[in-house]
């Protein structure tokens, strides 16, 4: 518990402390008047104090007006220590957040849900369970069910202060606001290119056995590209063929780009220490007398 702590430095006609102090370090003699027609009040409360004017001044007795505020009292003859003996109010729980998107959601025995979460924060990856102590709503306020989550939603959550050290970490979410639910499309990259300021994704069917387009969707600037366990990835890993789940809309104008929230690369990613390594062998390659010509950086 933390104290709150007052300190009096004790003076020679300033204290008049019932405190059974010696009167040693008195070097002056007072007299006061006792007003027994005057009382203290503390908080609008009566109190049996009564002061005692010296010189115009009141005085009341420090232990019974410690008592009186709530302190306890420590003299050492030079000083009174002051000890509030009230437990402060306990700290609010700090609650994590995260917002992203759900990549499943899985009934528990006991009614509730848990979520796997790819979003942003501390945890880019995390499992977190909502139940009948979570509050759970959409963006306008309006309840909603834990059933009723699902994969696809966009939310904002509010879990811990306690995760489980698990890898994803794992934690009750305190509070779940659903901002959007987007569509889910989960296929092989069809094609991909650079396009008005982003990337443009096609995926594809098979129609009378031809391989054709049928969604194209277009990353933004607050687009994440990210992996299975919501690490961040480059967009040059995808290329046609690289499996991906692309979460976009809702809207979707037939004719047009549909806008991509979040795409999860599903293939196996390599970590920047591969990367850095492969780039190593790759420059080692390169014939000496090459190295002039070359306008690409080793880093």
């Amino acid at each position: 518990m933390k104290k709150q702590k007052w300190i009096i430095l004790a003076t020679a006609a300033g204290l008049l402390a019932a405190t059974g102090a010696s009167a040693a370090g008195l070097v002056e003699k007072v007299t006061g008047q006792l007003r027994g027609d005057i009382s203290v009040t503390v908080n609008g409360e009566q109190t049996q104090l009564h002061p005692v004017y010296i010189n115009g001044k009141a005085y009341i007795p420090v232990r019974d007006a410690a008592e009186a505020f709530g302190y306890g009292i420590t003299w050492n003859q030079k000083q009174l220590d002051l000890t509030s003996k009230q437990t402060p109010p306990a700290e609010e729980a700090g609650y994590i957040t995260t917002s992203g998107v759900v990549a499943s959601a899985t009934a528990t025995a006991d009614g509730g849900v848990r979520l796997e979460v790819l979003g942003t924060g501390p945890n880019a990856w995390i499992i977190l369970t909502a139940d009948a102590k979570s509050t759970i709503s959409d963006a306008d306020g309006k309840k909603i069910a834990a059933a009723d989550l699902k994969a696809g939603m966009h939310v904002v959550a509010e879990y811990g202060p306690v995760i489980a050290m698990s890898y994803p970490g794992q934690s009750h979410a305190a509070s779940v606001t659903v901002t959007a639910e987007r569509l889910v499309k989960e296929s092989a990259v069809y094609s991909i290119e650079k396009a008005d300021g982003g990337w443009k994704i096609r995926f594809s069917e098979l129609k009378n056995g031809v391989d054709t387009p049928v969604l194209t969707l277009q990353s933004g600037k607050e687009t994440r590209l990210v992996d299975k366990e919501g690490r961040p990835a480059d967009w040059t890993q995808l290329k046609p063929g690289t499996p991906v789940r692309a979460y976009y809309g809702p809207t979707v104008t037939e004719g047009q780009a549909a806008p991509i929230d979040t795409v999860v690369v599903l293939e196996a990613q390599p970590t920047a220490e591969q990367i850095a390594a492969y780039r190593e062998i790759a420059w080692k390659l390169v014939p000496a007398e090459q190295m002039p010509h070359l306008l690409t950086k080793k880093e």
